[in-house]
């Protein structure tokens, strides 16, 4: 496998180190119980979410209706997309489910149930829909206690759509870095979104689905007791947010970039490399943990960590490989012009979808996954 044959910078996937995250996450799941839907926002790659549902997976999760079309072009049926809809997108969401998709949708207000109803009932459609459930604060959902929870139901199935479920996600676990606080994380989504479910339940409506989950604590889950599956997305990948959550290893880390040394500055101990925010992206989420790989750890060419290099800057097409604390006056004889090296990346979603294609590298094999865009 000749390396120096991929125009640089490139996305290269350790398909070695793939399936293993796959296999572990699939046997996680299957011990506590539940169905796993894992999150395609990560790869964006019909060959990643193929080998996650040749491994035991249940579908899929979105974050865009285009992922859903294409992943629904390309064999997919079972699809949920994760993000609240807005009356605008229910168009494209009734043309998938006419052409055959079984798509869940998803709402955290009475408005837009509303909406849902009402353009459900315009057009003689059915919606599936989930309602998001705020377990950690995080971001966007209905609280499980919350007064709104049963009026969002009922705007819903006056309109004849169906309440699907519920469905929360701790993305705050991404702030924390100790097992038993992600273990705590982990029951505390659990039980709320059980107990959303179990709020509709006793209100009259069935809530089949109880979906729940994010990378670290779909990992660090220890009971999953109500849940009917999980979801996460990263973990196909991880990257040096989850490293530095605790639940990965530098090892496990599929994805990389390639990328050439082509000049140095010698006088500050820089090697310049063609990753710059273009292929890395701007994601500096290490830097609020306890190690700051600043825009990614350098590896040699065989995607081995070099102790100490780190990309520590970074422009629109130029990256900056550096000692990190410290000053390397032989940089240009380290890592001549012309030198390869791969950089791990702090957020695989964002690094991911600066390119598009990724090169699969098993064994003495490699072969080109095209991935995709759009929303």
């Amino acid at each position: 496998m000749d390396l120096n044959a991929i125009p640089t910078p490139a996305a290269l996937i350790d398909v070695r180190r793939m399936q293993t995250n796959i296999r572990r996450m699939q046997e996680h799941m299957h011990a506590l119980g539940v169905a796993f839907r894992p999150h395609a926002k990560t790869a964006k790659c019909l060959r990643v979410t193929q080998a996650q549902n040749d491994a035991g997976a249940q579908g899929i999760t979105v974050s865009t209706l285009k992922e859903a079309e294409q992943f629904f072009a390309g064999g997919i049926n079972d699809i949920t997309y994760a993000v609240g809809i807005v009356p605008s997108k229910l168009p494209q969401a009734l043309g998938l489910m006419r052409r055959g998709c079984a798509l869940n949708i998803l709402t955290d207000s009475v408005e837009s149930a509303r909406a849902i109803a009402e353009f459900g009932q315009s057009n003689k459609a059915v919606f599936d829909v989930l309602i998001e459930i705020d377990t950690d604060g995080h971001r966007s959902g209905v609280p499980p206690e919350s007064r709104a929870l049963p009026d969002i139901a009922a705007a819903l199935t006056a309109g004849g759509a169906q309440v699907k479920g519920v469905l929360a996600h701790a993305g705050s676990s991404y702030d924390l870095s100790e097992r038993a606080a992600l273990e705590a994380l982990a029951e505390q989504e659990r039980a709320l979104c059980v107990r959303a479910a179990e709020r509709l339940r006793q209100a009259g409506y069935a809530c089949p689905v109880v979906s729940a989950g994010s990378t670290p604590t779909a990992i660090r889950a220890v009971s999953l007791a109500g849940v009917t599956e999980m979801r996460a997305g990263v973990y196909v990948f991880f990257d040096l947010v989850m490293r530095n959550v605790g639940v990965c290893s530098m090892d496990d880390i599929a994805l990389s970039v390639l990328t050439s040394v082509i000049g140095h500055q010698k006088d500050k101990g820089w090697a310049i490399v063609d990753a710059g925010w273009m292929a890395m992206s701007r994601d500096r989420g290490t830097a609020r943990h306890g190690t700051d790989f600043g825009y990614g750890q350098v590896c040699s060419p065989d995607g081995a960590p070099i102790p100490g290099y780190i990309a520590s800057g970074a422009n629109q097409e130029h990256g900056i490989v550096s000692l990190s604390g410290g000053m390397d006056a032989k940089i240009a004889e380290r890592f001549p012009v012309g030198s390869l090296l791969r950089i791990l990346p702090n957020h695989a979603c964002a690094t991911g979808a600066q390119f598009p294609e990724y090169y699969a590298l098993a064994e003495d094999d490699m072969e080109i996954w095209p991935r995709f865009y759009g929303w």
